[in-house]
Protein backbone atom coordinates (compact mmCIF):
# COMPACT_ATOMS: atom_id res chain seq x y z
CA UNK A 1 0.00 0.00 0.00
CA UNK A 2 1.34 3.41 -0.95
CA UNK A 3 1.74 6.05 1.74
CA UNK A 4 0.82 9.70 1.66
CA UNK A 5 2.80 11.72 4.18
CA UNK A 6 1.22 14.77 5.77
CA UNK A 7 3.83 17.03 7.34
CA UNK A 8 2.98 20.01 9.51
CA UNK A 9 5.42 22.63 10.68
CA UNK A 10 5.66 24.91 13.70
CA UNK A 11 2.71 25.67 15.94
CA UNK A 12 0.36 23.39 14.03
CA UNK A 13 0.40 21.04 17.01
CA UNK A 14 -1.87 23.67 18.60
CA UNK A 15 -4.71 23.33 16.07
CA UNK A 16 -8.03 23.51 17.86
CA UNK A 17 -6.55 25.87 20.46
CA UNK A 18 -4.50 28.37 18.49
CA UNK A 19 -6.29 31.41 17.06
CA UNK A 20 -9.58 29.65 16.28
CA UNK A 21 -10.77 32.71 14.32
CA UNK A 22 -8.01 31.92 11.77
CA UNK A 23 -7.42 28.16 12.13
CA UNK A 24 -10.80 26.91 13.37
CA UNK A 25 -11.58 24.79 16.40
CA UNK A 26 -10.93 21.33 14.94
CA UNK A 27 -7.78 19.45 15.84
CA UNK A 28 -5.43 17.78 13.40
CA UNK A 29 -6.46 14.46 14.95
CA UNK A 30 -10.05 15.18 13.85
CA UNK A 31 -8.81 15.99 10.36
CA UNK A 32 -6.66 12.84 10.13
CA UNK A 33 -9.58 10.65 11.23
CA UNK A 34 -11.76 12.10 8.48
CA UNK A 35 -9.00 11.74 5.87
CA UNK A 36 -8.26 8.12 6.82
CA UNK A 37 -11.96 7.26 6.48
CA UNK A 38 -12.01 8.84 3.02
CA UNK A 39 -8.72 7.53 1.58
CA UNK A 40 -8.81 3.88 2.56
CA UNK A 41 -6.60 2.79 -0.36
CA UNK A 42 -3.69 4.76 1.08
CA UNK A 43 -1.89 4.74 4.37
CA UNK A 44 -1.94 8.32 5.58
CA UNK A 45 1.02 9.07 7.80
CA UNK A 46 1.29 12.20 9.90
CA UNK A 47 4.31 14.07 11.18
CA UNK A 48 4.50 17.42 12.96
CA UNK A 49 7.52 19.29 14.26
CA UNK A 50 8.36 22.75 15.46
CA UNK A 51 11.96 22.15 14.33
CA UNK A 52 13.16 22.87 10.81
CA UNK A 53 15.74 20.08 10.70
CA UNK A 54 13.18 17.46 11.76
CA UNK A 55 10.92 18.53 8.89
CA UNK A 56 13.83 18.27 6.46
CA UNK A 57 14.72 14.79 7.79
CA UNK A 58 11.12 13.66 7.29
CA UNK A 59 11.06 14.97 3.71
CA UNK A 60 14.29 13.06 3.03
CA UNK A 61 12.88 9.89 4.65
CA UNK A 62 9.95 9.97 2.22
CA UNK A 63 12.38 9.71 -0.70
CA UNK A 64 13.80 6.31 0.33
CA UNK A 65 12.34 3.41 -1.68
CA UNK A 66 11.22 1.54 1.44
CA UNK A 67 9.03 4.53 2.39
CA UNK A 68 6.77 3.75 -0.60
CA UNK A 69 5.65 7.37 -0.49
CA UNK A 70 3.21 8.49 -3.18
CA UNK A 71 3.66 12.11 -2.14
CA UNK A 72 3.81 14.70 0.59
CA UNK A 73 1.18 17.19 1.74
CA UNK A 74 3.22 19.92 3.44
CA UNK A 75 2.03 22.75 5.63
CA UNK A 76 5.38 24.23 6.61
CA UNK A 77 3.71 26.96 8.67
CA UNK A 78 5.89 30.04 9.04
CA UNK A 79 8.85 28.13 7.56
CA UNK A 80 7.03 28.52 4.23
CA UNK A 81 8.18 32.12 4.17
CA UNK A 82 11.64 31.73 5.66
CA UNK A 83 13.20 28.35 4.96
CA UNK A 84 15.42 27.97 1.96
CA UNK A 85 16.61 24.74 3.61
CA UNK A 86 13.14 23.18 3.39
CA UNK A 87 12.84 24.36 -0.22
CA UNK A 88 16.19 22.70 -0.98
CA UNK A 89 15.01 19.46 0.66
CA UNK A 90 11.86 19.43 -1.48
CA UNK A 91 13.92 20.07 -4.62
CA UNK A 92 16.33 17.27 -3.70
CA UNK A 93 13.75 14.49 -3.47
CA UNK A 94 11.89 12.72 -6.25
CA UNK A 95 8.56 12.80 -4.41
CA UNK A 96 5.74 15.19 -5.37
CA UNK A 97 4.95 17.80 -2.72
CA UNK A 98 1.75 19.82 -2.45
CA UNK A 99 2.00 22.94 -0.29
CA UNK A 100 -1.11 23.56 1.82
CA UNK A 101 -2.26 26.25 4.22
CA UNK A 102 -5.32 26.39 6.41
CA UNK A 103 -5.71 30.15 6.12
CA UNK A 104 -5.61 32.28 2.99
CA UNK A 105 -2.02 33.46 3.40
CA UNK A 106 -2.45 36.01 0.58
CA UNK A 107 -5.04 37.81 2.71
CA UNK A 108 -2.80 38.00 5.76
CA UNK A 109 0.33 39.97 6.68
CA UNK A 110 2.63 40.92 3.78
CA UNK A 111 5.43 38.63 5.04
CA UNK A 112 3.10 35.66 4.43
CA UNK A 113 2.54 36.56 0.77
CA UNK A 114 5.85 35.03 -0.35
CA UNK A 115 6.47 31.30 -0.24
CA UNK A 116 10.03 30.06 -0.60
CA UNK A 117 8.77 26.51 -1.06
CA UNK A 118 6.05 27.08 -3.70
CA UNK A 119 8.49 27.14 -6.64
CA UNK A 120 9.64 23.58 -5.84
CA UNK A 121 6.18 22.19 -4.99
CA UNK A 122 3.77 20.76 -7.55
CA UNK A 123 1.06 23.17 -6.42
CA UNK A 124 -0.36 25.27 -3.59
CA UNK A 125 -3.74 25.08 -1.86
CA UNK A 126 -4.66 27.69 0.74
CA UNK A 127 -7.60 29.17 2.55
CA UNK A 128 -10.00 26.23 2.87
CA UNK A 129 -9.46 25.45 6.53
CA UNK A 130 -8.57 21.87 7.34
CA UNK A 131 -10.24 20.88 4.06
CA UNK A 132 -7.04 22.17 2.43
CA UNK A 133 -5.48 18.80 3.35
CA UNK A 134 -8.19 16.85 1.53
CA UNK A 135 -7.86 19.12 -1.47
CA UNK A 136 -4.10 18.57 -1.35
CA UNK A 137 -4.55 14.81 -1.39
CA UNK A 138 -6.98 15.09 -4.32
CA UNK A 139 -4.44 17.19 -6.22
CA UNK A 140 -1.69 14.68 -5.45
CA UNK A 141 -3.79 11.73 -6.62
CA UNK A 142 -4.61 13.56 -9.87
CA UNK A 143 -0.96 14.16 -10.81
Amino acid sequence: MKNIMIINGPNLNLLGLREPEIYGSETMEDCMLRLRRTYTDYELEYFQSNHEGDIIDEIHRCAFPDAECAGIILNAGAYTHTSLAIADAIAAVNVPVIEVHISNVAAREAIRHTSLIAPVCRGVIAGFGLDSYRLGIEALLNL
